[in-house]
């Protein structure tokens, strides 16, 4: 407004007389310095905002012609689907409400724009900065809140679309974990094998010791064969434990009944590790007992 301002004799002759035309003109050269610094920090904010995030990425993707960008059907339905209908409304919505907010801020200035051509120039300028000022700050309130809005609506889109059903969370749990199944069926094979293992293993076991009916622990203790201390070889509950009792009278390993013993070694010690030390002592005394027996027969 400064050109205008500065020279309003010159409008005088009119636009047909050219001078509204050349202060039209010397108002655009002002602002031109301001215009382009402007648009210059925001083609730079935005390059440098996609530098910083992924750095210069060349890709012959993007130049290669597609027919789905100039295909008149597929813009149709850019255009007119759901996400296009979307965007209309709340751009139509977005500009109706603008229109508002500015009849709004401008409505109690009324008189003041009808008398603005009465008004001297020292004053039209601090005028309009004002107006300029509070439709600038009220569009840019409203602008923020329908911002935060359209934020908040466009999350709960995506989560909604993310939301998977109950066999997509199913096959994600397939492919993530395993099928609960298959893992079922290996882990059964798993107890099986070791079930082998531990019978194959009874026969060499230096004593059962069983309180006598729920529980079976099958010891070993070869000091010849390097073992340090009482190994359990064995070990099993009810029909496990019936079933080591009855592989070890098969191959005449000693069957010992201490309830308290069996208890506390099926509680307290893995297959193919050594018992506790504090176990020692009473596993020491039965083994001893099948020593004594051993050297009897």
């Amino acid at each position: 407004l400064t050109p205008f301002l500065a020279a309003p004799h010159a409008m005088v002759g009119g636009l047909e007389a050219g001078a509204g035309v050349e202060i039209g003109m010397r108002a655009v050269w002002a602002a031109a310095p301001f215009l382009a610094a402007l648009m210059f920090a925001v083609i730079l904010g935005g390059v440098g905002g996609n530098l910083a995030q992924s750095g210069l990425i060349f890709t012959a993707d993007k130049i290669k012609p597609k027919w789905s960008k100039v295909n008149p059907l597929e813009g149709f339905k850019r255009i007119f689907g759901p996400d296009g209908l979307v965007q209309f409304l709340k751009t139509f919505i977005k500009l109706v409400a603008i229109g508002a907010v500015c009849w709004w801020v401008l409505k109690p200035h009324a008189r003041e724009l009808e008398n603005l051509a009465a008004m001297s120039p020292a004053m039209i300028l601090p005028f309009a900065r004002d107006m300029a000022m509070a439709l600038m700050l009220s569009a840019l309130v409203f602008l923020a809140l329908t911002a935060g809005a359209d934020y908040l609506w466009q999350r709960m889109r995506f989560a909604k679309r993310m939301r998977m059903t109950k066999e997509e969370l199913k096959e994600d749990f397939k492919q993530s974990e395993g099928d609960p199944h298959v893992k079922a069926k290996l882990r059964q094979i798993r107890m099986q094998r070791g079930r082998q293992r531990m019978m194959q293993a009874v026969p060499d076991a230096t004593v059962i010791i069983t309180n006598p009916t729920h529980y079976s622990v099958a010891l070993r203790y070869e000091p010849d064969q390097g073992d340090g201390a009482p190994v359990c070889v064995a070990k099993g509950v009810d029909a496990l434990a019936l079933r080591i009792r009855e592989v070890a009278r098969e191959h005449n390993v000693p069957i010992v009944e201490n309830v308290p013993l069996a208890r506390a070694l099926y509680a307290a010690v893995e297959v193919d590790d050594v018992i506790p030390r504090e176990h020692f002592e009473a596993a020491a005394k039965v083994i001893g007992f099948v020593m004594q027996q051993r050297k009897r027969r």
